[in-house]
């Protein structure tokens, strides 16, 4: 199988990478930090993987697109939109740079790549996309508003795709994690509810993959949570999202 990766140097994207390195696998992996993700691409082809490594930094959109027309040249199995940033949570208003910065990153990075690639799903009718959205998508908090809008973004382009490439045999999936213990979720400073390790979290990403599973939130209680809160009356759930951002610390 051939499985392209994005944000492979570390993270989720390195477990994802690793979780897949076997013999019967060909890896394409992309992250912008080359020395990680040569020790990454290392330990992949030690577990018997073949490997191809592409150092690029996902907002570079000419770049992606060059990328995605040399990756279409190829059978693509499945491909892992992993890449993605925070800012961490932060009160006040979150400057323009860095709103343009996560939507770059986190939304439009992944049309750039997917433009050349969708063409060659559709005539080759198979494939898997898989979307790592979150659970920050779903209801957003005021200390988040750039991170959660992006992935709220990338939710609603997720499942269009999939209404579309449905007809030709290609599975997307959008996975919506909570907190995992990764590089991007340790520069939080307040308590994350229902926090898993890196371990526990793949092992729910790469079930949710095998399972073709078309949206998976997790954790189901963390979910629930959400879920309940969007249906209270919004004076309520303002009172709720006030406290638990009080509880922040913001």
């Amino acid at each position: 199988m051939r499985i392209i990766i994005t944000g492979a140097s570390s993270g989720l994207g390195e477990a994802l990478a690793l979780h897949y390195a076997q013999a019967s696998n060909s890896l394409v992996l992309i992250a912008r930090r080359s020395q990680k993700l040569e020790a990454v691409a290392s330990q992949c082809m030690a577990l018997g993987a073949k490997v191809e490594m592409i150092v690029a930094d996902v907002s570079d959109f000419d770049l992606m697109k060059s990328i995605g027309e040399k990756l279409a040249d190829s059978q693509i199995d499945r491909i892992i939109l992993n890449a993605g940033i925070s800012v961490g949570h932060s009160g006040g208003v979150t400057p323009f740079e860095d709103f343009y910065r996560l939507f770059k990153t986190n939304f439009l990075s992944v049309h750039a790549l997917l433009e050349p690639i969708i063409p060659k799903l559709i005539a080759q009718k198979s494939g898997e996309v898989v979307f790592i959205s979150s659970l920050a998508s779903l209801l957003s908090m005021p200390t988040s508003v750039a991170y959660s809008a992006s992935k709220r973004a990338l939710n609603a382009y997720a499942e269009g795709l999939r209404y579309q490439l449905k007809p030709y045999g290609i599975d997307v999936m959008t996975i919506l994690p909570g907190f995992i213990d990764s590089e991007m979720t340790q520069k939080n400073r307040f308590k994350m509810p229902f926090l898993l390790s890196t371990q526990a979290g793949v092992k729910k990403i790469t079930d949710a993959i095998a399972s073709k599973k078309h949206f998976y939130p997790f954790p189901l209680r963390f979910y629930l949570m959400i879920r309940i809160a969007l249906l209270l009356p919004q004076s309520l759930r303002d009172k709720i999202v006030n406290f638990t951002n009080y509880k922040k610390g913001s």
